[in-house]
Order: C-alpha cells, then structure tokens, then sequence
C-alpha cells in the first residue's frame, strides 16, 4: 500500500483540491517523534481566509484514515503517524514475496535505452580517470534495465583520430617490438609521450603525422594495418579490466565504425542548408544559441568528433529507436554535445531532445592533473589489484580462517572501489588518495557489504521456525528498518530520473546503518521463538534489499567476510 498516496486521497476529498498537488505538498517530518509524514497547511491560507495552524485543526477533524496509528496537529502541520506493525508487515511480507524482483517494474517496457560509456582511448592507458564513467555507465545500464528498459550498452571505443597519425609517426621511430608484445598498451604510451616530446622541439612531425592519419581515413594499407594491430592489441588489454569489474558491453562500435557514415551526415547538413564554409572548414554556425560553429570538416577534409557523433547519433535511432540516448561523458565535454545535440535538431531530427549528456566530475590529483601525453596517469588495472591485495590483507586479519579468502577479497576490493566512485553526485571531482578509497571503515562499500554478511551469519546461527507472526514487529529500530526498506523503490525511481546512481549508493548505506541499529537493539537469538522467527524474516529482507541494490551498483555481495 503507497500510504502518502492514501493519505493524498483523503485530504485532496477533504478539501476538494486536486490529489497531486496534496502530493506535491506532503513531507516526511524532520524527526521521527514527528509522524512518518505531515501536511503543510500554509498555502491553504490566503485560499480559505483561516490561519495555518486553525485549517490545520480543521483538517484533522475532516480525516478518516483507519490506516494511520493516529493524527496530531503540531502548529500548521498535520501529522500522520502510521501502524508499525501493519505497516512492517506489508513491506516484509512483499519483499519476502517478491526476493530479486524486489525494486523492478516493467515501466520502459517495449522502450529502448542506449547507455555509451568507457569509451576509452586505443592505445592509451586505461587509468583510474577511466574508472568514472565505467562505473557510473554500467550502473545506470542495470537501473534503467531494472525498470523494464531494453538497455543497449555501448562502449564507444575512441579508436579514430590524428592521435593516431601521431602514433604511427612514432611507432616507426622508437617502438620496442618485444615490448609492444609483453606491455602493449605501456609500450604504446611510451611512443605516444616521446612523439609529443619530441614534436615540441621538431614541428615537422606533426605534419607528418597528420599525413599519416589523412591516410588512414583514405584506407591506406600501411596505415590501415598498423591501427588494426595497435586496436586489437588494446581491446585484448581493455578486457581483462572490464572482467576484473564485471563490466560488459553489447556493441564495441568505435569512432572508426562510422568512417562510412559521415558523407550522409555532410549531405544531409547541406540539403538542409546549415553547413557553410569558414576559413576552408566547413561548419554549421550556431551564434544565435550563444555557441561555437560545430566543425563537421576541418580545412584538410578531415572528419572530427563531432561529425563521428552526430552519425553515430542518426545510426543508433536508425538501428535502435531509442527512447532515450544517454552518453556518459566527463562534463568538460558539455559544450561539445550541446553543439551536437543542436546541430541535429537544426537538421530536422525531432528525437535530438532524447539526446542527453551524463556528466561527471574530476579524478584529480593532489597538486596536479593527469595527462597522458605527459604519461602522468596512475593505471586502473594496478588500482584495481591493489584494492584485492589490501582487502585480503584487512580479512587476514580479521577472519584469518575464512574459506575462499581470494574470491572473497577480489569481491570487497573491487567493490570498495567501485563505491567510492558512486558515493557521491556524479558531477563531483574525486580527489585521487589511495588511502580513502581502499580504506575499509566509514561510508565504505566494504562496511556495507560487511552488513549484508553480518546479516547472512545471523541466519546461518539461526534456524528460521515454519511460521512467523510479522505483527509481533513493532519497535522503533524495526520499524525505522522497515520504512528504509520500503524506500527502495523510490531510491531506484530517483536514480533513474536523474540519472544519478550515487542516490543508491546513499541509499544503501541508510540501510545498512538502520540494519545495525536494529542488530544492536533487537535480540534475536535470545527473543522467544515467534518473535525470533518474524525477526529474522526482517533480516532476509535486509539482505534482499542490500544484494538488489548493491547489484545495481555493480557490486557483488559476500556470504562471509
């Protein structure tokens, strides 16, 4: 039962406003002595010529609510105060009922989302900067795939560019061919730094590396050749990451996969009147929208992002029908989707308003910024290792005689990193320490993924009675459990809505505080036997709640710890 709903449908006959905007105005007190929701009064003054606290008394006396404990009137406010025990019943007998289906519903069913995230750079380092969109991407994917979305999850891949004439230009310089097979991706950076160190001083290699890559996009064989060896050697490494964090794609559709695209995006732009000429290059202008012209052909005829994007945008509605495209990119790229995002509505595609930019903050280093043409960057994949290596460390000696020690630690080191990049709004900057994100206490994902083993062990130590009186559950700490239990759905909801996964993980953490709190103040092993038995289903309801929730974070539960 959605008692803001009923209570919504009381007040709105009360007082013949509509359901919505009682909806609009319901809260959730500040203090639990407050009730579980109250009702403003102040906007119904000037309507009904009374003061707040006098409509409030009022209302009161107009409501029939058998589903509420009991109402108070507190100064302007009506507070409803529900039944603990009915109301801890419905949630756990639901969640009892429905285990990992808990939190789902078919709402985008028949509707298609696209989530493009990773992407990285071929022949780049896959660093800890990586690690943000990565995570944030596939989360979104699960949450929208949770609510009944077809989800299409793309990585693509930025396997296209003059970086690449670049790498060519210095590939046939200083490459170590027993280290290109050993280290690929190490020994490609290396090129990749020394040619922008040596450009510097030499300026002729950029020129040459622009031929190089003007040759690539004309298909010739040398170049062509080159840059499948340097993508396939990348993509071998970028894998053995995605397995490390569970990381899976449904199309590795790169930049490259629409180099026999752009001429339809170059025609479609000019029958439509929008592309002009400037300096050589050709453009659509966008002053009028307070923007830079969005460059779809340099001087030179070669393509840019933007003319990649704008065709993998009319492909992707052509191939998919999205409802939605979402492009998780860092927000210092918003502008440039912006300009994309206009320049396909300029060209007539009303669906460019179901274009939407996700962005995300900063990972920043103390006292400087990452660059990889520098080689500044500290690797994901020894991020990721040392996370498994410190979680099995902590668990030595913690539990020095758990079995699968290593499964164990590979589950908590991933997760603990994986929920510090959640932790907070997306839009945020991470400030890289090492010692915060592998740390183990506080609002941590190995302090919540220790609840949920907390919470397996209490139901190992004790064996659940055929039946359990749920009405017997009406103490605060099992009540207050019970209410963050049932807002689950919301959390989910909202992160959706704002594609935002960090309201999960908040969420989460929530749980497994109020799960703590009941631990410590509701005996179980010592209860009687039916109130032992009702407590422990509240316990396999935390657990289905925490596993749902962590799954769509894309962390992994642990039965021990």
């Amino acid at each position: 039962m959605d008692y803001k709903v009923v209570i919504a449908e009381k007040i709105s006959e009360a007082l013949n406003i509509e359901r919505e905007d009682v909806l609009k105005l319901l809260e959730i007190p500040p203090k639990k002595e407050m009730g579980d929701y109250a009702f403003p009064c102040f906007s119904l003054a000037k309507t009904l010529r009374k003061a707040p606290n006098l409509i409030a008394g009022e209302l009161k006396e107009k409501l029939d609510l058998p589903e509420m404990e009991r109402m108070e009137v507190m100064g302007p406010y009506v507070n409803f105060f529900l039944k603990k025990s009915v109301f801890l019943t419905e949630v756990v007998e639901k969640i009892l009922a429905e285990e990992s289906a808990y939190g789902e519903s078919d709402f985008g069913q028949g509707k298609t989302i696209i989530v493009e995230y990773s992407s990285p750079n071929i022949a780049k380092p896959f660093h800890v900067g990586h690690l943000f969109t990565t995570v944030i991407g596939h989360s979104l994917s699960r949450i929208y795939k949770s609510q009944g979305f077809n989800t299409q999850r793309i990585n693509h891949l930025g396997d296209w560019g003059t970086q690449f004439g670049k790498l060519i230009s210095g590939y046939e310089r200083w490459v170590d061919e027993e280290k290109l097979k050993a280290k690929p991706i190490e020994e490609l950076n290396r090129i990749y730094v020394k040619f922008h160190e040596e450009a510097e001083k030499d300026p002729s290699l950029d020129v040459e590396a622009r031929q190089h890559f003007k040759n690539l996009e004309d298909g010739k064989e040398y170049e062509v050749n080159l840059w499948k060896e340097f993508r396939d050697l990348s993509l071998m490494v970028f894998q053995g990451v995605y397995e490390t964090l569970g990381v899976s794609f449904d199309s590795y559709a790169g930049e490259s996969f629409y180099g026999d695209k752009m001429d339809e995006v170059v025609e479609i732009l000019e029958e439509k009147g929008i592309l002009t000429e400037s300096n050589g290059a050709k453009v659509v202008m966008l002053d009028e929208y307070n923007m830079p012209p969005t460059i779809i052909k340099k001087a030179d005829g070669a393509t840019i992002y933007a003319t990649r994007d704008l065709a993998a945008a009319i492909y992707r509605k052509r191939t998919y029908d999205f409802e939605k495209n979402i492009y998780v990119v860092g927000t210092p790229q918003a502008l440039h989707f912006k300009q994309v995002f206009k320049t396909l509505e300029l060209a007539g595609f009303e669906w460019a308003k179901d274009c939407v930019h996700v962005g995300f903050g900063l990972v920043k280093f103390p006292g400087k910024m990452m660059s990889s043409r520098k080689g500044d960057v500290v690797l994901l994949d020894d991020l990721l290792k040392e996370a498994v290596v410190t979680a099995e460390k902590i668990i030595s000696e913690k539990n020095p005689g758990l079995k699968d020690r290593e499964e164990v630690a590979h589950k908590v080191g991933i997760g603990a990193v994986i929920f510090t990049y959640l932790k907070n709004g997306r839009e945020k900057d991470i400030i890289f320490d090492w010692k915060e994100i592998l740390s183990f206490d506080g609002e941590t994902g190995p302090y919540v993924q220790y609840t949920y083993a907390r919470a397996k062990s209490i139901l190992r130590k004790n064996d659940l009675g055929k039946q359990a009186d749920l009405g017997l559950l009406h103490g605060q700490e099992e009540f207050e459990l019970a209410k963050t239990l049932d807002g689950y759905t919301t959390a989910v909801k909202n992160a959706m809505e704002k594609n935002e996964p960090s309201m999960i993980t908040r969420y989460v953490l929530q749980v497994a505080k109020d799960f703590n709190k009941f631990y410590n103040n509701c005996p179980i092993g010592s209860a009687e036997a039916s109130l032992k038995n009702a407590r422990l289903q509240l316990v396999i309801a935390t657990t289905t709640v925490l596993k749902n929730a962590l799954g769509l974070l894309g962390i992994e539960t642990v039965e021990e710890m």
